[in-house]
């Protein structure tokens, strides 16, 4: 897996209304930034909502996009979190294909990081698992060796360590 660089994860408590999602992300889309992956839910009140963005460019264009978000209406917080101040995962689900002669093998890798195997037949796996975003490449590159079918990853969630709330 090729090694990103300049990425980014941010967060925003927005309102819950419907347009935020497309004015946030056309603050990106002006400076230039593709967004990698973008996560939205309820937070614990339902008058607002979660986005966690994640991108990848230079720090100085990035704290722009934070200003102008920041500046819209209907957010009402906007944060840079950065891995030593925050916990980061994804939730990847992955189909492989199994063999009789392969199984116990992947099994076994299975094992080592944990993974849950959510589903199983026809000789396909349906493997469940939650982890950094270079824990999931980790095992998303070990188990293309075993022929992946198909693969959906949620995108990054954080939230930030310790008493602040993100």
């Amino acid at each position: 897996m090729p090694i990103k660089k300049d990425v980014h994860t941010i967060s925003f408590l927005v309102a819950n209304k419907p347009g935020v999602l497309v004015r946030v992300s056309l603050a990106f889309a002006r400076r230039g930034f593709n967004i990698d992956s973008l996560v939205v839910s309820p937070s614990f009140n339902p008058r607002y909502s979660r986005m966690t963005i994640t991108a990848q460019g230079s720090p100085e264009v990035l704290d722009q996009i934070i200003k102008q978000a920041s500046k819209l209406v209907d957010v009402i917080h906007a944060e840079e979190h950065i891995e030593k101040d925050a916990l980061h995962r994804e939730l990847a689900l992955i189909k492989v294909k199994a063999t009789n002669q392969n199984r116990a093998v992947i099994m076994n890798l299975l094992k080592k990081f944990n993974a849950n195997v959510i589903s199983e037949d026809d000789n396909v796996l349906i493997v469940e698992q939650v982890g950094t975003t270079d824990f999931l490449d980790e095992l998303e590159a070990i188990l293309k060796k075993y022929n992946i079918i198909e693969m959906v990853r949620s995108g990054k969630l954080v939230m930030a360590k310790g008493k602040e709330t993100t």
